[in-house]
């Protein structure tokens, strides 16, 4: 028998890992209880003796909640950026239930444990879903990642490539050295942008004839061979360490079979973690826009690495289909107006779409003949388990936390300025039709988002240590 205050998700389409059911979810006091099939659930119902509050959301899909393992909230210092409260409300609109921010864009950076502690008290009361923390690697922090691993960073990100902003320089081999050694034996991860220049002159100071409004001159710049480089560094460092690594926003499909030959390195070298301890990522600007199709002077659709050719697309759509990329991430580097110049070369790199990731992915994924699971695969699950909070989120399985979302997968609706929650409301995605609307969210059985209204009152946790 069911105790008092359960509640009961019901859905003729409930996505679990190993299949898609007609069935339901008992959760008891935030925490999934039950799968049940429906004559289990008929079963359940006949003998609660009205105990059991019923949610039934007919045909709409029933789904574990978006955990998006890479999302910009800038706040504080650049909160005009995008900040708890317009992030994490665009997240609950989108089905996303967990948000990881990342440590730069905001000032300052999460590179020690006072600065986490300054953005925990911005997130303090204002999100409303949960949100972990990356922490950061810059030259010369070394002795603070312990410290963040202790209060609950759910890793490392540092960039071999200048960041664009000053307070989050780029790591050299050296700091590699130095950042491994600190973070050996404590399970975490160090995720890369990776991206690594010919030579030593930043790109965004190089010179050109070329006209700035194009999308190709703005390509031709950051080329594919940047983040082959940035590989073959960062494979060398894979033969002699046992710390996990992580590939962000995977752009150029050739560094693929690279990260191929460095997982098997790993697993000769003995190591039986996950992917061998090297896991990478895509985003969904990458599977979905063309560089070809990119208007003149639309720099909403730069970011870096650049949104490269249809072909090398389904490239990446091949490889994340026979797993050889692991996730898909929104990337969400939002700025103000002004920063999104008709200069391709001078605006801010960063695409807004944290709120869409869900539909975005839906859209090309049903095109692809792939079914439902697909999207707890790539977007909950696996993101979940890069940031070690497989035991709590990303799945519909007894003993997580009931972060649920019904999706009805085949409606569709345009993306309209009005629409938008994020603060900044430029994305590449503006009057775009997409397929799959998010009806309801739930946060551990907490109803966040209904059908176009986002619950009023931040209910979300900081995913951090206590003590």
């Amino acid at each position: 028998m069911a105790s008092e205050g359960c509640q009961l998700f019901l859905s003729k389409c409930v996505v679990i890992e190993s299949e898609i059911i007609d069935g339901g979810i008992l959760v008891s006091d935030g925490i999934i209880e039950k799968i049940l099939s429906r004559p289990d659930v008929n079963k359940l119902i006949d003998k609660s003796d009205k105990k059991i509050k019923v949610i039934d959301g007919g045909d709409w899909a029933l789904l574990a909640g978006v955990v998006d393992s890479h999302v910009h909230v800038n706040e504080p210092g650049r909160t005009a950026w995008e900040g708890f409260r317009t992030a994490t409300s665009a997240a609950a609109a989108g089905g996303i239930t967990t948000v990881v921010d990342m440590p730069l864009n905001s000032i300052p950076p999460t590179t020690n444990l006072d600065n986490l502690k300054t953005k925990a008290k911005s997130a303090e009361g204002n999100i409303y879903v949960d949100v972990g923390f990356w922490g950061g690697v810059i030259p010369g922090n070394q002795d603070s990642l312990r410290d963040l691993v202790k209060a609950g960073v759910v890793g490392f990100k540092c960039f071999l490539c200048p960041s664009g902003v000053e307070e989050f320089p780029n790591v050299t081999a050296e700091d590699l050295e130095e950042a491994f050694e600190a973070l050996e034996g404590t399970d975490s991860v160090l995720a890369f942008h990776a991206e690594v220049e010919d030579d030593n002159e930043p790109v965004r100071k190089k010179k050109t004839k070329k006209d700035p409004e194009e999308y190709t001159t703005y390509l031709e710049s950051r080329p594919p061979n940047m983040e082959l480089n940035a590989i073959s560094l960062i494979s060398k460092f894979v033969e002699k360490t046992n710390v996990r690594v992580h590939i962000v926003h995977v752009s150029s499909a050739d560094v693929v079979p690279m990260l191929e030959r460095a997982r098997k390195q790993r697993t000769a070298a003995g190591h039986a973690g996950w992917r061998a301890g090297v896991t990478a990522e895509t985003c969904h600007h990458y599977l979905t826009l063309n560089a070809e199709d990119v208007p003149r002077g639309h720099s909403e659709y730069k970011c870096a690495p650049p949104i490269r050719t249809k072909d090398n697309k389904e490239k990446l759509w091949k490889y994340l289909l026979e797993d050889k990329l692991d996730m898909v991430v929104s990337d969400h580097s939002p700025c103000t107006p002004e920063l999104k110049c008709n200069n391709n070369l001078e605006a801010w790199g960063g695409i807004s779409s944290v709120q869409f990731g869900l539909s975005i992915f839906w859209t090309n994924a049903s095109k692809r003949g792939l079914n439902l699971q697909s999207i707890s695969k790539y977007l909950s699950y696996n993101t979940a388990k890069l940031c070690g909070l497989q035991n709590r989120k990303g799945a519909l399985k007894p003993g997580l936390d009931a972060d649920l979302v019904f999706f009805d997968p085949d409606a569709t609706f345009v993306v309209t300025a009005d629409k938008i929650r994020h603060k900044n409301k430029l994305t590449p995605y503006l009057g775009r039709e997409l397929k799959g609307v998010v009806k309801q969210t739930y946060l551990r059985g907490q109803l966040i988002f209904d059908d176009g209204e986002v619950l009023q009152k931040p209910v979300g946790t900081m995913l951090l240590n206590n003590d």
